[in-house]
């Protein structure tokens, strides 16, 4: 097949590297970056022009942007298979108030919360008592809209910076939920519309620091699969969450295709669903697709056109994925260090932002820079291969946590 993979990040590597590994797809990248270019092309443009221009076969779309903005609605159109949903289905990511209206009508646990508008009664509703809380913004926030507030002057100053802005349409409506607590989980779902398969559970590290303490993150690193979840954990989430939510889709005229991604909170009394992404997450699928045997093209374009899904074979063992971020992030920090020994790995290097200068070096162009995964029979050899591989490549401010998968 010919498949147009969108994106350029650490995700999107992850997947064109996945649909390309059997050798017998080609794989067009928009816009791509460094790394995607060792096997695929990369292509600027315009993505419904390139589907079309290119006569591609499949577009897969990483990043949750283009969803949201109906790009699966204006490929259909012209008959070309998409695997990502349509921008009506893509609410479930695009607002945090409407996946939790789908859950409760689906009958899937989440967590009490309230959709608010202007920050007075958001603060008078959570009182003295922040850490009761989370705040979320509504609409989509690039990883960056979920707080964890300690104090109620934090909670108060995120609270008004939402609504004057910070985050631009995002925080025009902020979601107070109750604050669960325990260990969290992701479980990844290829849906057909009405059916779906799932992959092996993975767990995310969002916060910066090690210890899980600092500011949230867009992720730090993930082990799939985390050692304390039950093998048949994933099934479980198939039937008691994915399956509910396609059906109540499909009442309300929304067939979902493409992947719905469940963030679970596992606590004392169950499972709960912090939030729903429709697309891959990120850095989850640096982990979960190296640990899957079967092939995903057949998988993605079966799903796409709402036939029947084939099982998912899965290797053995377990793998983790190490982030090395830039200094100073998920705040400010420089770019253009130069980046030496992402080619003197045994592991796999996926590039999330990277650039090439005008010498042509390898160069520092985002917060999250490298993602380095390594699998292996036991999880505790993964994570050291992975950090063995992680430790030989450099950069100026370089940053990573060195508890992935070692905290819950």
């Amino acid at each position: 097949m010919k498949i147009l993979v969108i994106g350029s990040g650490g995700r999107e590597h992850a997947l064109a590297w996945a649909l390309h590994r059997d050798g017998e797809n080609e794989i067009l990248v928009n816009p791509g970056n460094p790394g995607t270019a060792a096997f695929a092309e990369n292509i600027t443009g315009d993505p419904v022009e390139i589907a079309v221009t290119e006569a591609v076969d499949l577009v897969v779309v990483g990043p949750e942007a283009p969803l949201v903005d109906g790009i699966a609605g204006k490929l259909s159109k012209i008959s070309i298979p998409c695997f990502g949903p349509t921008s009506d289905c893509a609410k479930l990511e695009g607002s945090k108030w409407f996946a939790k209206e789908v859950m409760k009508s689906a009958g899937v646990p989440t967590a009490e919360g309230k959709k608010f508008t202007d920050a007075k009664t958001a603060i008078d509703y959570m009182g003295p008592y922040p850490e009761k809380f989370v705040i979320k913004a509504d609409g989509l926030a690039a990883g960056k809209g979920v707080y964890l507030p300690t104090t109620k002057k934090e909670s108060d100053m995120i609270l008004v910076d939402l609504f004057k802005g910070s985050l631009g349409t995002a925080g025009a409506s902020v979601v107070i939920e109750q604050r669960l607590q325990g260990r969290e989980v992701s479980v990844l779902a290829v849906c057909n519309g009405t059916d779906a398969v799932v992959l092996l559970p993975s767990r995310d590290h969002k916060r910066a620091f090690d210890g899980d303490m600092g500011p949230n993150t867009g992720g730090m690193g993930a082990v799939c699969p985390p050692s304390d979840i039950p093998i048949d954990f994933a099934e479980e989430v198939r039937e008691r969450v994915v399956l509910p939510v396609l059906r109540e889709m499909m009442e309300r005229g929304m067939e979902f295709r493409g992947v719905l991604y469940a963030g679970l909170m596992l606590t004392e009394f169950g499972s709960f669903v912090l939030e729903f992404n429709v697309r891959f997450g990120d850095p989850e699928t640096q982990a979960v697709l190296p640990m899957v045997e079967s092939d995903l093209a057949d998988l993605f374009l079966k799903a796409a056109n709402g036939e029947e899904l084939p099982p998912v074979v899965n290797r053995e063992g377990a793998s983790a994925c190490v982030i090395l971020a830039s200094g100073g992030y998920p705040g400010d920090y420089h770019k253009g260090y130069v980046i030496t020994g992402a080619d003197d790995t045994e592991s796999l290097v996926f590039h999330a932002g990277t650039a090439l200068n005008t010498d042509g070096d390898l160069v520092t162009a985002g917060g999250r820079v490298i993602g380095v995964t390594a699998f292996s029979s036991d999880i505790d050899e993964a994570i050291d291969k992975a950090y063995e591989s992680a430790n030989k490549i450099q950069f100026s401010g370089r940053h990573m946590r060195t508890d992935i998968g070692r905290t819950v």
